[in-house]
């Protein structure tokens, strides 16, 4: 695995893009998707439907990994 972003394309509002993400990261995110039941793509339009403007896609993509593995801690810490 390496420690720099690699690209991963993904499907947001009918157009084909790509988010840089380390493979750790892109890794837990395919698994969130899965433990939700819900199409990577869908997933992304989610998150990015949430995020704000001044925040890029990949790093509110990390950040909803972050926060997911995050609660998984027992009080969340």
């Amino acid at each position: 695995m390496s420690g720099r972003p690699v690209k991963h394309s993904v499907t947001l509002k009918g157009h084909r893009t790509s988010v840089s993400l380390e493979d750790e990261f892109w890794n837990e995110f395919r698994d969130l998707a899965d433990e939700m039941d819900m199409p990577i793509n869908a997933l992304v339009a989610q998150i990015d439907e949430a995020r704000g403007m001044e925040m890029g896609l990949a790093s509110a993509i990390r950040l909803f990994v972050l926060r997911a593995l995050k609660d998984r801690l027992p009080n969340g810490e």
